[in-house]
C-alpha cells in the first residue's frame, strides 16, 4: 500500500482530533462527575436513570406530604391535649360541687366552666396554614359557634363543620386521614370529638348542663347525671388522643422508609449516570500521554524528507 506525506499528515490530524475529543469528554466527565454527557453516550442507562428519577419525584412528593402531616398532627395532638385538661378541670369541678358547698361557691365554680367552655371553643376554632383544624372538610369557617346569654352565660354552642375527612397520599395506592370531626351525630364515619352519638359524648350539652346546674345549685343531678356524662366524654378524648398518638408514629414510620427509599434511588441513579473519578482520572492521563507521543512521533516523522536522504 503507497501511503503518501499527505496521507500520512491526514491521517495523523484525524488521529490528535480523535484524541483531542476524548481527552475532552474525560474532563468533562472529571469536572461534572458525570460519565454520560448526551443520551446517545448510553442509551439504555440514560432511559433507566429517567424512570428512576420520575419515581424519585413522586417519592418525593409523598415525603413532602408526610412532612405536612407531621406538623398537623402535631397542632392536633397539641389542641387534643388543652382539650383534655378542659375536662380533666370539668369533671374536677363536679366532683367538688357536693352538698357541702355554698351557693356563692356553687356560682364561682359556674363562673369557672363558663369560661372553660369558651376556653374549649377557642382550642376547637384552631387554625392551621388558614384551615380550621376540626370542621371536617369545612375548612373555611369555624367550626363551633358559641352563643351567651345577656348575663354572659352559655346557652349553646353550634357545630357547622361536616364529618367528612380528607386523605392524603403517602404512599402509591396508600392514603392517611388525619383530621378528626368536631362532631358526628350521624352514627356513621369517623368519631366525633366532643360530639358523638354512638359513644353518647357530648362535651358541650355537658359543661352547660354543669354550668346551669351549679348555678342552680343542683348539687344532686350534678353527682347523678352530670359528672358520669363528664367522664364519657373524657373517655371519647382519650381515645382520640390514643389515635392521634398511633398515626403520628406511623406518619414517622412512613417518612423513615420514604428516605431511606430516596437515599437507595439516588445510589442507583448515581450507579447509572456517575463517573468513576479515579478510573475517568487514569483514562485521561492515559489519553494526554497518547496525545503527546502522537504529537512527538508525528513531528519527527515529518521532519524527515527525501533531502535528509540525499546529502
Amino acid at each position: 500500500m503507497r501511503v503518501t506525506g499527505n496521507t500520512f499528515a491526514q491521517s495523523l490530524l484525524q488521529q490528535l482530533n480523535s484524541l483531542t475529543g476524548r481527552q475532552y469528554r474525560l474532563q468533562t466527565q472529571v469536572a461534572t462527575g458525570q460519565r454520560i454527557q448526551n443520551p446517545e453516550d448510553d442509551p439504555a442507562a440514560i432511559q433507566r436513570a429517567l424512570g428512576l428519577h420520575a419515581e424519585a419525584a413522586t417519592l418525593q412528593q409523598y415525603r413532602a406530604n408526610l412532612d405536612t402531616l407531621k406538623e398537623r398532627a402535631n397542632v392536633t395532638f397539641d389542641a387534643l391535649k388543652a382539650l383534655k385538661k378542659v375536662s380533666d378541670r370539668a369533671t374536677e369541678l363536679a366532683t367538688l360541687a357536693d352538698g357541702t358547698r355554698s351557693r356563692d361557691e356553687l356560682r364561682i365554680y359556674a363562673a369557672e366552666v363558663t369560661q372553660l367552655i369558651q376556653h374549649a371553643v377557642q382550642i376547637l376554632n384552631q387554625k392551621h396554614r388558614g384551615a380550621y383544624l376540626f370542621g371536617g372538610t369545612r375548612t373555611d369557617q369555624p367550626p363551633f359557634v358559641l352563643a351567651t346569654d345577656a348575663d354572659g352565660r352559655v346557652t349553646s354552642v353550634t357545630y357547622q363543620g361536616n364529618t367528612e375527612i380528607a386523605s392524603t397520599p403517602i404512599e402509591q395506592a396508600v392514603t392517611l386521614a388525619l383530621d378528626i370531626p368536631g362532631a358526628n351525630p350521624t352514627g356513621t364515619g369517623p368519631r366525633g370529638l366532643v360530639a358523638d352519638s354512638r359513644t353518647g359524648a357530648d362535651l358541650f350539652a355537658h359543661l352547660i348542663a354543669l354550668q346551669d346546674r351549679l348555678l342552680a345549685g343542683d348539687t344532686d343531678a350534678i353527682a347523678r347525671t352530670v359528672r358520669p356524662a363528664l367522664l364519657q366524654d373524657e373517655e371519647n378524648l382519650l381515645y382520640h388522643i390514643g389515635n392521634q398518638g398511633a398515626l403520628q408514629t406511623r406518619i414517622e414510620t412512613a417518612a423513615s422508609l420514604a428516605d431511606k427509599r430516596l437515599m437507595a434511588l439516588d445510589q442507583a441513579v448515581s450507579r447509572e449516570v456517575d463517573a468513576d473519578l479515579a478510573e475517568t482520572l487514569v483514562r485521561l492521563n492515559q489519553a494526554q500521554y497518547a496525545y503527546q507521543a502522537a504529537l512527538q512521533s508525528g513531528a519527527a516523522i515529518l521532519r524527515q524528507s527525501l533531502l535528509n536522504f540525499l546529502r
